[in-house]
């Protein structure tokens, strides 16, 4: 039984939804808004994402089966994972990040420049972007590795939602038939999912601090969706 099992939760047959946060990238530190683009861990992530199996191991020594483990496609989420102690996982296309279109690659900073204002993702959303943002492009990271950066319309917060919903009906018969499920991804579509596993508006997704390699519990508590546990 995990530590999380015996604080009294007032279901006891029913699991956790555990939320993990892949480990660093080069974007992560530059700010670069990094959504399809498929970037590897940096070293520093790698030990995070380990470090990061470490403390889910002390909080559910009984693990998480593998069929109960689910990691987004990309590469980061995927390589996040197996250094946290789960290579074998399902990959869920339903929790890839958020794709930014014309903020994919560019920070904050730099899109305030090209529309010669500020802009802000949770505000102004990524469809406000013209599409003389549009184009392909390859970046090199620190060390050389080359990127291709694909710059588009990107998907509005609802498109997010929407697939943060699916994949919520998708696990939620596993967490209330008492299994503990683990989702391995991004801070963006992890923050959507919570508002939408609490039943309120995705913007207030912007509330909720998620870092790198940190993970968070949702639960049920009293009929009521809830979150148990945030960025430890």
């Amino acid at each position: 039984m995990s530590e999380y099992h015996s604080l009294g939760n007032d279901a006891p047959h029913r699991g956790f939804l555990v939320l993990l946060r892949h480990g660093q990238t080069a974007w992560s530190v530059s700010g670069q808004h990094t959504g399809r683009t498929d970037l590897p861990l940096t070293e520093t992530g790698k030990d995070q994402a380990r470090a990061a199996g470490a403390r889910l191991r002390q909080a559910f020594p009984s693990g998480f089966e593998p069929r109960h483990v689910f990691a987004s496609p990309l590469l980061r989420a995927r390589q996040t994972a197996a250094l946290a102690g789960f290579p074998r996982h399902e990959v869920a296309d339903d929790i890839a990040e958020w794709d930014y279109g014309r903020a994919e690659g560019r920070t904050r900073v730099q899109i305030g420049e090209a529309i010669g204002h500020d802009w802000n993702l949770w505000r102004d959303g990524t469809e406000m972007l013209g599409p003389d943002m549009d184009g392909d492009r390859v970046e090199v990271l620190p060390g050389g590795t080359r990127v291709n950066v694909h710059n588009t319309r990107g998907e509005m917060i609802g498109d997010v939602a929407v697939r943060a919903r699916r994949m919520i009906g998708e696990i939620q018969p596993i967490v209330e038939s008492g299994h503990d499920v683990l989702l391995v991804a991004h801070a963006h579509i992890l923050r959507i999912l919570t508002t939408q596993w609490l039943d309120v508006d995705p913007h207030q997704a912007r509330l909720l601090r998620l870092d790198t390699a940190h993970y968070s519990i949702l639960s049920q508590y009293k009929g009521d969706n809830v979150i148990e546990r945030w960025n430890v």
